[in-house]
């Protein structure tokens, strides 16, 4: 909070991504989302920094790179799992995470991706319902092949890991999407991206 940045700043960032794709390097993680209203309320500044608003123009800079995005920047984190619903019933839309499906069409990019994270770990279990639009919001603006199972928390136990795994699965039948791109999203999306 004291030293935030934009994946779009020009001066601080794009020097870093210059350097990494001279690496080899082509995958970039960024947290986004978890900033549910309350949040904002304590920390106003920082909402810039916590949306998807300068993931697009990054992406669009630096083609040779892969925009990973945590969470796919679900924002209601940390707040009742049914204000999420309640904004998707009135909307159609969820916070941020529409915003970053929305982002391949846009601004006509494909290294755009986003990780499924601490957002099917709220959502599958407080509200399934919402669970299920979220990965039809993925699917439809990402494309199955830009979703990526798994969370960034390496402290999983094995029991949760295969509890958050099952509940991912039945939110994803739930949504109607293929078997054909379940295999995709669980295991071929982050094999070929992290080049598995």
């Amino acid at each position: 909070a004291k030293h935030p940045w934009r994946a779009d700043d020009e001066k601080l960032m794009y020097p870093f991504y210059e350097r990494i794709a001279k690496t080899g390097i082509k995958n970039v993680c960024i947290h986004k989302g978890l900033f549910a209203p309350a949040t904002e309320e304590r920390f106003p500044n920082l909402r810039p920094y916590a949306d998807v608003s300068d993931i697009g123009k990054a992406a669009k800079d630096w083609p040779q790179l892969n925009f990973l995005v945590y969470h796919s920047a679900y924002r209601w984190v940390g707040g009742k799992p049914s204000d999420g619903m309640a904004e998707f019933d009135q909307t159609g839309r969820s916070s941020w995470t529409s915003d970053l499906a929305e982002i391949p069409e846009k601004y006509g990019v494909t290294n755009v991706y986003g990780d499924l994270g601490q957002l099917f770990a709220w959502t599958s279990v407080a509200e399934p319902r919402l669970a299920a639009a979220l990965m039809g919001i993925l699917v439809k603006g990402l494309g199955p092949e830009r979703i990526l199972f798994g969370s960034d928390s390496a402290s999983f136990p094995r029991g949760l890991a295969r509890a958050y795994y099952d509940l991912q699965l039945e939110a994803v039948a739930e949504a109607g999407i293929p078997d054909s791109d379940r295999g995709l999203i669980f295991a071929g999306n982050a094999a070929r991206v992290l080049g598995l």
